[in-house]
């Protein structure tokens, strides 16, 4: 992981949980970060212990020269393996292109993973979501960080680019203030450049994951379809799918109670 990443990768434990908890391991998807997952990682205290992990070219974790998901899941189980996981197989949470890296770190290191939820996302290529984050890419790149003096003024740039307030508010969160003014967290250049890789998904042959696996969609969401499924069944032959009503792709963020009850059931209740 060293040769690959400009720095380790970055997480925080949250809850110390009894002696028998449940560790669990949660992955953002693009654009986010560990801390995304702080309010589900605290309403399954204290009968679970949680890594919010900052994937790479994310928060504060390592950027890389490219996107492979095998690589990045790699880099992952090497981190578990070194603390959180050593004594151990871990339940593994991801959400969108965390849900992918958790899927491939799966199907690469199932030694590790107790259980897995994917959240939000297909083992397809997203074709649909493509351009929403090109659009989203295109926009932070506009954004005049040497004439900005606090985190609202990026704000105003992209106001009329984004004009969502929940995902713009969602996006100013990677803006990081320096003694020299702001930088991006995230690595955008080759975020843009790789998302194609982003958006599919890498050919695993043969494997599969036999362990048990629970798959979100969120009710007002386009990324899990049913011509999905059979991708999805034949690399996860134990997965059970539930939707979220009123929920769109950020099912945690925007319906975090039911996100947590089904990951109670899912997880804490075997």
């Amino acid at each position: 992981m060293a040769d690959r990443l400009s720095h380790p990768i970055h997480s925080v434990a949250v809850g110390h949980g009894a002696r028998d908890a449940r560790r669990i391991v949660f992955l953002h998807g693009l654009f986010g970060r560990g801390k995304n997952f702080t309010r589900i990682a605290s309403g399954l205290e204290p009968d679970a212990q949680s890594l919010l992990v900052d994937l790479p070219n994310h928060g504060q974790s390592g950027w890389t020269a490219g996107i492979d998901y095998r690589e990045l899941a790699d880099d992952v189980a090497e981190h578990l393996r070194t603390d959180f996981a050593a004594d151990g197989p871990v339940d593994v949470v991801g959400h969108s292109m965390g849900g992918k890296v958790a899927m491939v770190l799966a199907l690469r290191h199932p030694d590790l993973v107790r259980r897995l939820v994917v959240i939000d996302i297909s083992p397809v290529e997203a074709v649909r979501a493509r351009g929403e984050f090109q659009h989203l890419l295109d926009s932070l790149a506009t954004v005049d960080l040497a004439a900005i003096e606090r985190r609202t003024d990026a704000g105003k740039q992209l106001r009329e680019a984004i004009p969502d307030d929940t995902v713009r508010g969602f996006l100013l969160q990677n803006l990081k203030r320096e003694d020299d003014g702001f930088r991006w967290e995230p690595n955008l250049e080759l975020l843009r450049s790789e998302l194609p890789t982003i958006m599919g998904f890498p050919d695993m042959g043969d494997v599969s994951y036999r362990g048990p696996v629970l798959w979100i969609a969120g009710e007002r969401s386009g990324y899990v379809t049913r011509d999905d499924e059979p991708a999805m069944r034949a690399l996860f032959p134990r997965t059970v799918r539930m939707t979220v009503h009123g929920a769109g792709h950020w099912v945690h963020a925007e319906k975090p109670d039911e996100v947590i009850a089904a990951l109670r059931s899912f997880l804490l209740a075997g």
